[in-house]
Order: structure tokens, then C-alpha cells, then sequence
């Protein structure tokens, strides 16, 4: 127990930061003038470091050792953040683009680290019959820590500007770091010398329809929350001055931070919402494909309203606002379920690299979206940005429907 707990608040930390610098980086280059795909740019990497970097961290982490992938993860991220404070304003566009998204892609890497170290972790020191429960705790309460990031972030940009928020940040996490360092208890696996990188690649059918799900759910995700809903909340809420910018930035930071914490919430309360404890495992396999069903429904709508709008109005604003915090439910569900069901899946022997490739799909889908969002609200605005993420929603219920019943491994 010292060691999970250990381990969750390191996790915490992390995403704190993790959050509050992507908001940081939203706002702040938007406010310079970067357009919607230019935003986009500068997430790319970082979302093209998390496919990579999870491959490999399933087989650093069987190596090495989870503790070591650990902390590994939190000194990467103290590096980003100090490489971030020194970005000169007076670079031209391209420059900076191309720097922030090395620095990006060096954050996620650090980002992926951390988190397959963690959930990792949740298989090894969990209770016996209480995986779904102990996942979702750390899954959640991650998620919401991840959004008082984005409140944080937006706070920090307008109180002290983006160089002395980030070196705060950095500050803070190299603490955390030296704590863990020096405090971290036994309890998580030392690694083994015979690790092979191949093994990385999962030949258990519910493992790879389950990542292909993953794919196509966080896709549909990334499409509206990367770029496109930040942008047009800005254009409604900021009118173009410095105190009408500060506010839009707060406005926005709240949202994004109001919408994880319900999404963390959430999903923390899956296991009860589902019954998890008095119901099989088959029935929670088939409980994923009917969420998924469910939530393909909400962007639906939501496109539909907005293809009958007539532009940014008061209703069409409260009505995204409502049916993204309705998304953001399910959506909890949803991931709650994918992330038990992965460790359901697992054997022991081979947690680390059935949670790495999985989070390799992870990543993968939110590079689909993270593209797709600049694309799509820039080609055709909300109503083709969310019928991207309508038809994304779709195919993951699709591929979860390919999940075989019977198949459980719990070893």
C-alpha cells in the first residue's frame, strides 16, 4: 500500500504539470497568433513521442524495473520544462514551432513514462479482487488532478506570464522527484535481464481490439478538446484586449479543468456505476461496446445543433458546453472500462508490455485528433469537427464489439 500510494501521488505531480503546460501552450501561442493547425503542430510530436515511447517503455519498464521508468518519466519532464523557459519571443514563427514541438515531444515521452510505470503498478500492488476499483481510483483521481492542471495553467499565464509560470512548474516537479527519490518504499518489480523487445507486441486478440478501440475513443476526444473548442470559446469570450484576453483565458482554463475533474470523477465512481463487483467479467466486456454505442450519440447531436445555428450564439455556446460535459461522463465510462479490462486481459509475467503497447493506441489516437482537430475546425469549423468525432466514436464501438466474451486472462 505505501508503494501504490507512492506511486499515485508521483503520478499526480506529473499530470498536474502536464496539464497546466498544454494549456499554457494553447493560450499563450494562440494569443500570438497562431492559427488553428499551427496549434496543432505543436502537440504533434508529443503525441508521435507517446507511440513510440510506449512501445518501448513496456519493455524499459520489464527491463529496469517500474520505479526506475518512474522516475525516469519525472526527471524528463523537469528537463522539458526548464528547455521551455528559454523560448525567445523574438523568434520567428517557424522557429518557435519547431522548438516547441522538440520540447513537447520530450514531454511526451516523459508523459508516457510516468504513466505506464503507474498503471503498471496497479496490476502488481492491488488487492486481490479489487483491480476495476484500484484502477479506476488512479485513473481518476490522475484525471482530475490533470485538470485542476488546466486551471492552473490558464491562471499562472495570467498572473505571471508564460517563462515564470513554467519555471515554476519545473521548481515544484524536481521537488516531488527528490521526495520520491528519497522516499519511494520496496514493493515494485526490479525488472529481468531476459526482456526481449519483441514481446512487446501482444498476440492475444482482445488485447489488440481493445487498443484498436482506444485508438478511435481517444480520437474522437482529441478532435474537439485540442484545439477547435479552446479556439471557439476564445472567439466568443475575448474581445481582443488584454483584461478581455485574461478573462477568456480563465474562462477557458476553467472549462477544460471543470471537464477532466467530472471525467475523472467519474470514472473513479465507475466500478460502482457498473456493479462491477457483483457482475463477470464477460458482461463488462460487453458493456464496452454498449457505452461506446451511447456516447457516439452525443456528438451527434451536438452537430446537429450546430449545423442549425446561425453562428456563435448564446444557445449554441451553453448547448456545446452542456453536451461536452455529457460527453465527458460517458467518455469516463468508457475509458474506466478499457483501462480494467487491459489489466483483466494481461498476465502478470507481461503487464508492462501489454499496458505499453495499449497506450502505444492511446497515443496513436490522440495523434489522430490532435491533427484532425486543427484540420477539421479550420475546413469546416464545429459542425465537420464534430461529425469527425461522431464517426471516430462510432469505429471505436465497433472494434470493442470484436472483444470475445470467454476470453479473460487474470494470471
Amino acid at each position: 500500500m505505501n508503494a501504490y500510494i507512492a506511486v499515485t501521488a508521483s503520478y499526480w505531480a506529473f499530470m498536474l504539470t502536464d496539464g497546466a503546460l498544454r494549456m499554457l501552450v494553447l493560450l499563450h501561442f494562440h494569443s500570438l497568433g497562431f492559427s488553428p493547425v499551427q496549434l496543432a503542430y505543436l502537440f504533434v510530436l508529443y503525441e508521435i513521442a507517446g507511440i513510440v515511447t510506449n512501445l518501448s517503455a513496456g519493455w524499459i519498464a520489464a527491463r529496469f524495473g517500474l520505479t526506475l521508468t518512474l522516475y525516469l518519466g519525472l526527471g524528463l519532464q523537469v528537463l522539458a520544462l526548464l528547455a521551455l523557459a528559454q523560448l525567445d519571443p523574438t523568434w520567428a514563427i517557424g522557429t518557435s514551432v519547431v522548438f516547441v514541438m522538440l520540447v513537447q515531444g520530450a514531454s511526451g515521452v516523459a508523459k508516457d513514462l510516468a504513466k505506464m510505470a503507474s498503471k503498471s503498478a496497479v496490476k502488481i500492488l492491488a488487492p486481490d479482487g479489487g483491480l476495476f476499483r484500484w484502477v479506476a481510483l488512479l485513473t481518476g483521481s490522475k484525471n482530475a488532478v490533470k485538470g485542476l492542471g488546466f486551471l492552473l495553467g490558464a491562471v499562472l499565464l495570467a498572473t505571471l506570464g508564460f517563462t515564470a509560470a513554467v519555471l515554476a512548474m519545473a521548481a515544484v516537479l524536481a521537488v516531488i522527484l527528490l521526495a520520491v527519490l528519497a522516499f519511494m518504499p520496496a514493493g515494485l518489480p526490479k525488472g529481468r535481464k531476459g526482456a526481449k523487445f519483441t514481446e512487446v507486441f501482444s498476440k492475444s486478440h482482445n488485447v489488440n481490439w481493445l487498443s484498436a478501440a482506444r485508438v478511435f475513443l481517444f480520437g474522437a476526444r482529441d478532435i474537439w478538446f485540442v484545439v477547435g473548442i479552446p479556439i471557439y470559446f476564445y472567439a466568443v469570450l475575448s474581445d481582443g484586449t488584454v483584461a478581455g484576453n485574461r478573462t477568456a483565458f480563465f474562462m477557458i482554463g476553467t472549462f477544460m479543468a471543470v471537464w477532466i475533474i467530472l471525467y475523472g470523477a467519474v470514472q473513479a465512481a465507475a466500478p460502482k456505476l457498473l456493479r462491477a463487483d457483483t457482475r463477470p467479467a464477460a458482461e463488462l466486456i460487453g458493456a464496452a461496446r454498449q457505452w461506446a454505442w451511447g456516447l457516439a450519440a452525443v456528438p451527434a447531436i451536438l452537430t446537429s445543433a450546430v449545423v442549425l445555428s446561425t453562428g456563435p450564439q448564446l444557445w449554441l455556446t451553453v448547448t456545446l458546453v452542456l453536451g461536452l460535459l455529457v460527453f465527458g461522463a460517458i467518455f469516463a465510462v468508457n475509458s474506466a472500462l478499457h483501462s480494467y479490462l487491459i489489466l483483466s486481459f494481461s498476465k502478470a509475467e507481461r503487464v508492462t508490455m501489454d499496458v505499453g503497447f495499449y497506450y502505444m493506441a492511446n497515443a496513436a489516437g490522440r495523434l489522430s485528433g490532435t491533427l484532425l482537430s486543427g484540420l477539421t475546425y479550420q475546413a469546416g469549423g464545429l459542425a465537420l469537427m464534430l461529425g469527425a468525432a461522431t464517426l471516430m466514436v462510432a469505429l471505436s464501438a465497433l472494434a470493442a464489439g470484436r472483444l470475445e466474451r470467454s476470453v479473460t486472462q487474470t494470471g
